[in-house]
C-alpha cells in the first residue's frame, strides 16, 4: 500500500484506513477519481458497513462540492486534521477557499510581515 497516497491519508483521516488497499486496488488512487464513487463502487471496493458507506458518501459529496483542494491543505499541515474534521465529515466550516487567504493566514501565523525588512526594500525619493 502507498502510505503517502492522498487517498490513503483521506481514508485514515476519516477513520476508514482499513479500506485504503482496496481503494487503490480498484483504481481509486486520486481524489479526483474518488469524486466519481457511488454505491456500486463501494460494493466493488468492499465497503459493506452502512455507517462507513454513509461517511464515505458524505465526504465524497464534499469533495465534489468544495473541491479536493481543501482536503490537500488540511492533510498537508502537520496538525491540520486536529481542528478540521468538518471538511472530512462534511460540516459547513471549511478552511478559506482562496489561496490568497491561506497564504495571508500562514504568513501571519509565522509572524512574517512582507512590508518589513528583510522582505521589502525602502524606497528613497
Amino acid at each position: 500500500m502507498a502510505a503517502n497516497n492522498i487517498v490513503c491519508e483521506w481514508l485514515k483521516a476519516l477513520g476508514l484506513g482499513q479500506y485504503a488497499e482496496s481503494f487503490l486496488d480498484n483504481g481509486y488512487d486520486d481524489l479526483e477519481i474518488c469524486k466519481q464513487i457511488g454505491d456500486p463502487d463501494l460494493d466493488a471496493i468492499g465497503v459493506q458497513t452502512p455507517d462507513h458507506r454513509h461517511k464515505l458518501l458524505k465526504s465524497i459529496r464534499q469533495l465534489r462540492e468544495k473541491g479536493a483542494t481543501n482536503l490537500y491543505f488540511v492533510l498537508s499541515e502537520p496538525n491540520g486534521l486536529s481542528g478540521s474534521r468538518e471538511i472530512l465529515e462534511g460540516r459547513d466550516t471549511p478552511p478559506p477557499n482562496d489561496i490568497a487567504s491561506l497564504v495571508r493566514e500562514q504568513l501571519n501565523a509565522d509572524s512574517i510581515r512582507l512590508t518589513s525588512h528583510p522582505y521589502s526594500t525602502p524606497v528613497s525619493f
